[in-house]
């Protein structure tokens, strides 16, 4: 096999396989199909995939990006965020053409991808835990966001005659609001709540750019890095490597996504798809590059870690960002959940044999959502460490696993462009996988003492 070309020319017999596997599935087969979230429904609109993917991809980390900028400096800082862009949206194009690459069959999740290119049990074991980690970690720290967000938002509007409540009581009223979300069936059940976490976070974001726009460059503004000694600045440069890279996070949701579209041999799935993600992608750029540069350009090194900090004022204006962000946050929370859903409801339906009604998705999305609130409120920290553990996760399966899948399965030849562009994609996803951790690593160390348990 040696150009790069469509799987059924080149295995036919996978073909024949995974139709005859289809067709022999018996009607019990076919009812947990219908039951689990993300094969239930798959008659979403090509739009749906454009506000899924915004509302995945664009979290409240975009108000850090003026905090990474400043020790990223801004030449190496501008070359990050845009190679980032362009990188993820290669291997995100990747995805959408292996979803449907074997005819007659849809690699509906990440794992199944990953079992087609490494195996049935090692394309579990590579993929999973690392699906888990990035999945289950978002979906926890937003937790904590949604309730941080709420407490500003309390402190701001409620100045005078007001008693002081814990980030622990904030914590659980954004979790009230997923107890009732989290039963929704599937994908296209929350589309609704998905479409206006979308246009919350660019809402958010525009409000970010366009406040430090107007409030303008600050006296004795400088851009040289903050960091007083050369280790410091390295390690500094390493930890906003983390967190540029977590910016780019949806690729973990991306099949889950494509899965509820529907597809025939003559329309298949990838057209509308791609029409959804290259809309979404336009969306990351107009909320990542206006507030990472302008956010930088206007206040400098002295840039907040959130740059709505660092714009304090006016407040009702904060107030309506913070708010954006809890409702943003609400919608990205169902949507990283979904996936896991499912894997847990395909694990006591088809494993554990237990039957598949609503009792059991009552209390398996219940009990999710009350880990996810107990880690928050335990770990209010949480975020911190996730840039430690999430850096062996977020990256390879958004910026080189793909890479490595496409090699294994469509086997392009030796150092022609895909290979080149794959091999490079490789290395530099390594690099970043392997560096950021590091600089997390430090601000752990350093940040241990503010760090406390149920705060």
């Amino acid at each position: 096999m040696e150009n790069e070309k469509p799987i059924a020319s080149s295995q036919p017999e996978k073909v024949s396989f995974s139709e005859a596997e289809i067709d022999k599935r018996t009607a019990e087969q076919k009812a947990i199909d219908d039951w689990l979230p993300i094969t239930s429904s798959r008659n979403a609109k090509w739009w749906y995939a454009a506000f899924h993917n915004v509302t995945a991809m664009v979290g409240a980390g975009v108000l850090s990006l003026p905090s990474a900028m400043a020790n990223l400096g801004w030449g190496p800082g501008v070359v990050i965020l845009i190679l980032s862009w362009i990188i993820t949206l290669y291997t995100l194009w990747q995805m959408v053409e292996m979803h449907e690459m074997v005819p007659g069959k849809r690699f509906d999740r990440y794992h199944e991808l990953g079992q087609e290119a490494f195996g049935e049990k090692l394309g579990l074991w590579i993929v999973v835990p690392q699906q888990l980690i990035c999945e289950v970690g978002v979906d926890i720290v937003y937790m904590v966001t949604g309730g941080k967000s709420l407490e500003k938002i309390h402190d701001l509007v409620c100045k005078k005659n007001c008693r002081s409540m814990k980030t622990t009581y904030f914590i659980m009223i954004f979790a009230s609001v997923h107890f009732v979300l989290a039963h929704l069936p599937n994908f296209n059940s929350i589309a609704g709540i998905s479409l206006a976490a979308a246009i919350m976070s660019l809402s958010y974001s525009t409000i970010a750019w366009v406040a430090s726009l107007k409030k303008g460059v600050q006296q004795d503004v400088a851009y040289g890095y903050k960091a007083t000694t050369s280790p410091g600045t390295v390690f500094n440069f390493f930890s906003a490597l983390g967190d540029v890279a977590f910016a780019y996070a949806g690729h973990n949701v991306v099949l889950e996504i494509q899965a509820t579209l529907p597809s025939t041999p003559e329309k298949p799935s990838k057209g509308p798809m791609w029409r959804g993600v290259l809309l979404a992608y336009i969306v990351v750029a107009l909320c990542y590059f206006p507030v990472a540069l302008i956010g930088y350009w206007m206040f400098g090194n002295a840039v907040a870690d959130n740059i709505l900090i660092s714009l304090n004022k006016p407040t009702w204006l904060i107030v309506a960002a913070n708010m954006f962000v809890v409702i943003h946050v609400i919608g990205s929370y169902q949507l990283y959940a979904m996936p896991v859903f499912d894997m847990i409801e395909t694990l006591m339906v088809k494993k554990l044999r237990f039957k598949p009604t609503r009792l059991l998705r009552f209390l398996v999305r219940n009990v999710y959502v009350a880990f996810t609130m107990f880690v928050g409120i335990t770990f209010p920290f949480f975020g911190a460490l996730l840039g430690f553990f999430g850096g062996f996760a977020f990256a390879p399966t958004t910026y080189f696993l793909p890479c490595i899948m496409w090699l294994a399965i469509y086997k392009p030849k030796k150092f022609s462009l895909s290979w080149f562009t794959n091999w490079i994609c490789i290395i530099l996803g390594l690099l970043l996988m392997i560096l950021s951790p590091i600089g997390a690593l430090r601000q752990i160390i350093l940040n241990a003492k503010s760090y406390g348990f149920y705060t």
